[in-house]
């Protein structure tokens, strides 16, 4: 399993969502879930993000059907970035070196 960051933020539609239903937050675990992808963490954050999720994914083809079929309601922006574990990119860079 791959791990990937989720960057979100909230629409206006999305912000009156919130505002009305705050548990709205907790079922999105849910949601991510029940897509096929492991939530490691969530947290709300102050900036120009509202939220950022941690999450395991099988392959990037999940990942870009979660976000878009979250992003498609109007109510959240997501960036998404994959997460390379820093060992792994170590050792990668150092096979790089290898390469001319």
């Amino acid at each position: 399993m791959s791990v990937y960051i989720l960057l979100s933020k909230l629409t206006t539609e999305g912000r009156k969502t919130i505002k009305e239903r705050p548990s709205r937050m907790r079922e999105v675990r849910a949601e991510y879930e029940s897509l096929g992808v492991k939530v490691l963490e969530q947290y709300a954050t102050l900036g120009p993000y509202d939220f950022v999720s941690v999450i395991e994914a099988p392959d990037n083809e999940t990942v870009s059907e979660v976000s878009v079929g979250l992003c498609s309601r109007g109510t959240i922006e997501i960036m998404t970035l994959a997460a390379i574990p820093v060992d792994s990119y170590v050792s990668a860079l150092k096979s790089a070196k290898k390469i001319k």
